[in-house]
């Protein structure tokens, strides 16, 4: 039986949650000793608790702090492409325990401020705590952003979309242009063509008819909740700004399966 089917079975008789908090400590005895090894070579650094960290991303202290930098260079070149790096507004959201923006001022130009936002006190409240030089604030899974009108120049979340209902990607595509600047530029990452050899037959044949598959059954914006998204569906959801840019990337790993990258303009 693999894995897909187990985690299905687990998600329909609701034990799925329960079973993601054995993985947790399981991950956690793994990634022990490289872990410690971290620490000793890092120990100003700060860390977040090591569930926050499980729940946003991975539980390796490494590839949280080291190879995220990487990863905040990344999402500032997608943005360098369409504007320039200075004087920016630029807005994380759903940005769990901190781990890009955290690195996004080294990567941006001068005179740029920067703000995250997650529905996790906790991560919220770490963040505040840690971060300084950062603004932080806590939202609702609704979608409901504490910020005025056409506030931002950019804005990106990182696989965020992946774990709402179909509700949720109208009405936070609609609270996320509300707060974008008209000619703003708005960067998601979604589980698209790379993902659908995870899907079952059923669920494949939906995604191929342009529709998106949810995968519920557990607490929305949990890791455990997936949503994946065709591009039929994301062209629809953009139907009134201007896409930029869908990037599918390359398979390198079947271990980590690339999402698809939306930049998107606000035309209005």
């Amino acid at each position: 039986m693999n894995k897909r089917i187990i985690s299905g079975v687990l998600r329909k008789i609701q034990l799925l949650y329960l079973f993601d908090h054995v993985f947790f400590f399981l991950e956690k005895r793994r990634n022990s000793s490289r872990n410690k090894q971290f620490l000793h070579e890092n120990s100003t650094v700060k860390l977040p608790p090591d569930y926050l960290m499980y729940e946003s991303f991975q539980l390796d202290y490494h590839k949280y702090f080291e190879e995220s930098k990487e990863s905040a260079r990344w999402v500032a070149n997608h943005f360098e492409k369409y504007n320039s790096l200075d004087n920016r507004v630029v807005l994380d959201w759903g940005c769990g325990p901190g781990r890009i923006i955290r690195h996004l001022p080294t990567n941006f130009g001068e005179g740029c401020s920067f703000y995250g936002t997650d529905y996790n006190a906790e991560s919220i409240l770490w963040c505040k705590e840690n971060l300084p030089g950062i603004s932080f604030n806590k939202n609702p899974l609704q979608a409901t952003l504490p910020y005025q009108n056409n506030f931002f120049d950019f804005i990106y979340g990182i696989s965020i979309f992946t774990h709402l209902s179909e509700q949720m990607h109208y009405d936070w595509h609609e609270e996320l242009m509300r707060v974008l600047k008209p000619g703003g530029i708005l960067m998601l990452t979604t589980q698209g063509d790379n993902f659908k050899e995870k899907l079952s037959p059923e669920e494949k044949s939906l995604f191929e008819s342009g529709k998106l598959v949810i995968r519920g059954n557990v607490k929305e914006g949990h890791r455990t909740y997936s949503a994946f998204q065709p591009a039929k569906f994301m062209r629809s959801l953009f139907a009134n700004d201007e896409v930029l840019a869908h990037e599918i990337r390359p398979v390198v790993s079947e271990r980590a399966l690339p999402q698809d990258v939306w930049m998107v303009k606000k035309i209005v």
